[in-house]
């Protein structure tokens, strides 16, 4: 029989390993060196929030009520689209990574970015509330074990993708890696932003 913390790691590990918008956000971030830890904390300490509330039913209720769901579904549908035409803005004007040039961001800035795309994408909410949360709760009693591994995972995950990016510091020294990576995530974000609409 599988442990449930494990079913709950392995489970979201799927889940979360799939490019998006939170993503991308992270791996820009760790990439540039700026504020990673803080990123990192606020995205494990959501999904930490979001898993629970799905354990704890909240995935229940939000299923009851469609129109919650579609006011979510439009307004991050418009958060993904302008920031994937900021990135598509930064595409055609790439910078290198270099400190020195370019003051960096302000951490206020960073954190209200990060909040934003983690908690107006209704798929997060898909992903943690519903599904893990459907998913915790077919264990019974051992719901919140599964819970464990799920943020377990997500700490996992983004403590890997923001720390482990500042290996990619060097290959992006130059505009036409930035160029591409900026790219990849304008095309990710208005994918994710459409098909947000129409779906």
């Amino acid at each position: 029989m599988t442990s449930p913390v494990l079913l709950g790691f392995l489970t979201t590990m799927t889940l979360i390993a799939a490019i998006g918008a939170q993503n991308a956000f992270v791996l820009r971030q760790g990439i540039r060196g700026e504020y990673v830890i803080p990123v990192i904390v606020l995205c494990t300490v959501s999904d930490l929030i979001l898993i629970a509330a799905g354990i704890a039913g909240v995935g229940a209720l939000i299923t009851a009520h469609p129109d919650a769901v579609m006011i979510a579904k439009f307004g991050g549908a418009a958060f993904l689209l302008g920031y994937a035409a900021l990135a598509a803005k930064r595409a055609f004007r790439p910078s290198t990574l270099n400190p020195s040039e370019k003051a960096p961001a302000r951490l206020t800035e960073v954190l209200i970015t990060c909040a934003a795309l983690t908690w107006l994408n209704p798929h997060v909410y898909i992903d943690t509330v519903v599904l893990l949360g459907s998913l915790a709760n077919e264990q019974r009693d051992q719901r919140w074990l599964f819970g464990t591994g799920a943020v377990a995972a997500s700490a996992v995950w983004f403590v890997s993708l923001g720390l482990g990016a500042r290996r990619l510091a060097g290959l992006f020294a130059t505009p036409l890696t930035w160029r591409i990576l900026d790219g990849v995530i304008a095309v990710t974000m208005a994918a994710l932003g459409v098909w947000m609409v129409v779906s």
